[in-house]
This record gives C-alpha cells, structure tokens and sequence, in this order.
C-alpha cells in the first residue's frame, strides 16, 4: 500500500511515517518503479506500535536508540522489561525514561508548591525560601 494508505491504516500521517523513517525508527520500505514508498501490513504494525510506545512516554529518541529490537514487543507474549533486563532490551531505556519522569514530576511538585505559597502570601516571599 502506498504512503497515504498505510499511513491512514496506522492511524497516522504520511509526514509522521516519513519522519520515523528519517529517525531510524522504520526501516526504508521498498519502493515502486516510479520511487513511491510501498508499506505492508508488517510495516503498519511497527507504526503502531511506535505510536504506542511514544503515547506510553518513551521518546523518539529513546525508540531509535532500540528500533534495532523492536521484534522483542513482537513475541507473543511480548516479553516484559523485567525479564533478562540486558543492554540490548528495552529494560534501559524503560528505567532511564522513568527516573527523567520522577525527576520532572519532582521539579514541578516543588514549582508548584512555591505558587501556592506565593497565592498564600500574596506574593510575597517567605524568608529562606527561593
């Protein structure tokens, strides 16, 4: 199926598949005579998959640093991050996209705790407090 077609069937745009493509996360799928991109139902799988995985939090980043193993998430049952967490798994990057959250859902806790002293004061600062 060309581009359009693959791309609506993925629940995604063309741009979004050439895109993924350029960043390594697909492979570049075979091309007709007259050099238009032809995808098949292997193709539109992985699309949602990646999809998936960046809805879960992961970034692009994080999925081009392990496109190369996307077959993991293909077994049936895929296979958990826990089980045999090796460097060529998705173990790694699961933990480290994780503790970045913690680390930003701490940063924001402690921004939002500061406004909400602030509206309590009425703007003004509490002594020791930045």
């Amino acid at each position: 199926m060309r581009i359009g077609d693959a791309a609506a069937a993925a629940g995604t745009t063309p741009r979004a598949l050439r895109f993924y493509e350029q960043r390594g996360l697909l492979p570049p799928p075979a091309r007709t005579a007259s050099g238009q991109r032809e995808y098949g139902p292997g193709e539109v799988a992985k699309v949602r998959l990646i999809r998936q995985l960046l809805a879960a939090g992961l970034t692009v980043d994080d999925l081009a640093s392990r496109a190369h193993r996307f077959d993991l998430l293909d077994e049936d049952p895929p296979r958990r991050c826990g089980t045999n967490p090796g460097p060529e798994t998705f173990a790694p990057v699961v933990f480290a996209r994780l503790a970045a959250l913690d680390a930003e859902i701490a940063r924001l806790t402690g921004l939002r705790n500061k406004l909400a002293r602030l509206a309590a004061t009425g703007g003004a600062d509490e002594p020791g407090e930045d």
